[in-house]
This record gives C-alpha cells, sequence and structure tokens, in this order.
C-alpha cells in the first residue's frame, strides 16, 4: 500500500489512540491469553491517564498509520529514560509497532518501522532495540528479515501470567 500517511500524535489523539492500542492488542494475543490476563492488561497498560502520560513525555514519541484517514497501526518510540530497560543513550527502543489485522501483509508494519529507522539515524542512534513475545512467530519473522539479531531475554507480565519476550536487536 503505497497511500499510507504516517502522522505524529498530540494529546488530542489520546481517544484514538487508547482505540487502537486496546484493538491491535487484542488481536494479537486474544487467541493466546485467557479473557481474565487480556482485560486487565488492556484496562491498566492502556487507561487513558497511562496513555496521556506516555504521550506527555518528552522522550517518547507515537506515530499513527493512517489509510483513507483511518488509524489502521501505530508505533511508539523511546528514548533515554523512557525506554523500558538498557536506557542507553546510543539505543532506540521501538516498544510498540502494531498493525490492524486486516491490514497485516500489506506493508504497513514496514513503513512503521522505517519510521523509527529514520528517527533514530536522526537522533545518531548506534542500535534500534525492542523485545517481542517469543510465541509471536509473525513478528519474529518480520523483525528478522528486517535485521534484527536475537540478544537477550527477559519476562513480560500480560495480567498474571508470566510470559518471555526475546530482545532484538538492529545496528544501524
Amino acid at each position: 500500500m503505497n497511500d499510507i500517511e504516517i502522522k505524529q500524535l498530540i494529546i488530542t489523539d489520546l481517544d484514538q489512540l487508547q482505540r487502537i492500542s486496546r484493538q491491535t492488542f487484542y488481536e494479537t494475543f486474544n487467541s493466546t491469553n485467557t479473557e481474565e490476563n487480556m482485560r486487565k492488561y488492556l484496562d491498566e497498560d492502556f487507561s487513558a491517564e497511562k496513555l496521556s502520560t506516555e504521550l506527555r513525555d518528552k522522550n517518547a514519541l507515537f506515530f499513527f498509520a493512517m489509510h483513507s484517514n483511518r488509524v489502521i497501526g501505530y508505533l511508539k518510540i523511546n528514548f533515554g529514560p523512557a525506554q523500558t530497560e538498557f536506557q542507553e543513550e546510543e539505543g532506540i527502543e521501538v516498544e510498540r509497532l502494531y498493525v490492524l489485522s486486516e491490514f497485516h501483509g500489506k506493508g504497513v508494519g514496514q513503513i512503521l518501522l522505517d519510521k523509527s529507522k529514520e528517527i533514530a539515524l536522526q537522533k545518531s542512534a548506534d542500535y534500534l532495540w525492542l523485545g517481542v513475545w517469543e510465541h509471536n512467530a509473525r513478528a519474529i519473522s518480520f523483525y528478522k528479515k528486517n535485521g534484527f539479531i536475537e540478544f537477550g531475554k527477559h519476562i513480560f507480565m500480560l495480567g498474571d501470567d508470566e510470559q518471555i519476550d526475546k530482545l532484538m536487536k538492529l545496528k544501524l
């Protein structure tokens, strides 16, 4: 799809961000997690209060992927102290990159990942890094195709379920 627009978010985009965050996360992980854990995660991690704080953080940026004025995906990248781990100045975290399931395989994820690379290069970062659930084969394959390599693991809590994320890094 070559008619995708990328829009940087501002605080007035909060409602749309909350909707796309919840919908894409649910679409991606609902079949492999309990309804209770999904509800808890969606309510806590995508609350208006939490997303509002993230949107106001000067060390984080959000972008929407738009198609025909519709939000179809989004990206969140973190710098310095906003990173969930490491917090090294030479690295930038891709914390969230999600696309509506109906747009999977249409290049939207690639456009969002390319945006993260563009910003990382503008900020003279040495690498991008991210965590991806060890059972999310589609995402792992996508990141490997883009040159990311596994360098570790960490625990990701989904409700009360302790899950393992692979940590992946792309040298720029």
